[in-house]
């Protein structure tokens, strides 16, 4: 089972030109077909005067499902060297459309292949990566008293605090890679003298580096 993958930090657009060619690589998340499908709408529709609206989308961790379209441009010269470059490079749920206006110079199957696959490459380094990881859902239960400070100490030991919530007692939840989950257990019991309790409620894929 996968256990980490690595998406596109955010959705953004990067510029190039080539031999007056303007490309247009938009990069957003997408967790399934139909939200990949659904950006590729948005971008057709926010330029529709453009020659070419090419595609390549990777959904889910283990990358299987993926898709690419070259719309009308030579087979092969666009919507396969964007994929290669997410499949290359391990992005997953993510969508790219590279958007073409037409400069009046023709690049050649190479030179296509290769201004759209850097245009992807370009548009991942730009806006950059994060790592997600499947981590166990935990909510630590504690009194008011030890609240700031086992939050303080959680940090220190490396744990982001995804929530805090406060009732008659304070909640505080976070995600712990599954194997450490019993190791986490133990280090809880020991900074709080075992006045903490500690449930966990499945798992989940989590945003855990930039």
């Amino acid at each position: 089972m996968v256990d980490r993958y690595v998406t596109v930090a955010r959705a953004g657009v990067y510029e190039s030109e080539i031999k007056r060619s303007r490309f247009l690589c938009a990069l957003a998340p997408a967790d399934s077909e139909e939200a990949a499908q659904a950006f590729v709408r948005g971008v057709r529709k926010e330029h529709a005067g453009a020659s070419h609206h090419c595609f390549a989308y990777v959904i889910g961790p283990d990358g299987r499902l993926h898709r690419a379209s070259d719309d009308g441009e030579p087979g092969g010269t666009a919507g396969t060297p964007m994929l290669q470059v997410l499949l290359g490079r391990e992005v997953r749920d993510t969508v790219a459309v590279v958007t073409r206006y037409y400069g009046g110079v023709q690049l050649g199957a190479g030179g296509l292949a290769r201004a759209y696959g850097g245009a992807v490459s370009a548009a991942l380094d730009e806006i950059g990566t994060t790592l997600r990881r499947r981590l166990a859902l935990i909510a630590v239960t504690v009194d008011h008293q030890r609240a700031g400070r086992l939050e303080n100490e959680l940090h220190t030991a490396g744990h982001t605090v995804r929530e805090v919530a406060y009732g008659a007692a304070v909640t505080l939840r976070l995600g712990v890679p599954e194997a450490e989950v019993a190791a986490f257990r133990g280090w809880l019991a020991d900074a709080t003298s075992g006045t903490a309790s500690c449930e966990v409620h499945g798992s989940a894929f989590v945003d855990v580096r930039a």
